[in-house]
């Protein structure tokens, strides 16, 4: 399994309360907001709108893309894994929905391998991007190559995603994360 590059984006495992229910932002989403968001992918809210957006390389984000529901403009209601780059829908009848708690347990695939000693450090994401537009399902996720100690990484690796055929030092490891840069509260020192 993670002899194989086979990426999905950021995944909710678990919440330590057994709660991982996604946000329904009313207006989450910007009418032709022109990137596509995927499912799975990074997002953070964006500056002075209230709308979330896709996260870029080291920012602080807010968690995972669940999926959206509009009404596009000839008024036929729409719900989808994915964000549509352009798509304009009629006024107040966007919802999007995502992981927000900073507190949530995500599995993501890394771009390489990441050895046990791993436990603990930070990473930044890779691929933040990649997708399919059929699925909707993001193929974002994280770099092998740890950010290090004096510097301040999106995601803290915890540990390894209990998947057969999923080992440490694997050639695309499978691994369990949490935000360790977020937009909520002040970011936790690096390791």
């Amino acid at each position: 399994m993670s002899a194989t590059s086979a990426p999905f984006g950021l995944r909710p495992a678990f919440h330590p309360s057994g709660l991982d229910r996604a946000q329904a932002l009313a207006g989450g989403i910007a009418s032709g907001y022109a990137s596509t968001i995927l499912k799975g992918q990074p997002v953070e809210y964006s500056a002075n709108s209230g709308n979330i957006i896709p996260v870029t390389s080291t920012e602080a984000f807010t968690g995972a893309f669940a999926g959206v529901e509009w009404t596009d403009t000839t008024g036929r209601r729409r719900v989808s894994n994915y964000w549509p780059a352009n798509t304009a829908y009629q006024a107040g009848s966007c919802v999007a929905y995502f992981y927000n708690d900073p507190n949530i347990v995500y599995e993501i695939q890394a771009d390489g391998s990441v050895a046990q000693t791993a436990i603990g450090n930070e990473a930044n994401f890779s691929n933040l991007t990649a997708g399919s537009t059929t699925t909707g399902l993001s193929q974002c996720t994280i770099s092998a190559t740890l950010v290090g100690s004096t510097v301040q990484g999106q995601v803290r690796i915890v540990d390894l995603a209990p998947y057969v055929d999923n080992n440490w030092g694997d050639a695309y490891t499978i691994v369990r994360v949490t935000v360790a840069k977020t937009q909520f509260q002040a970011v936790s020192p690096a390791i």
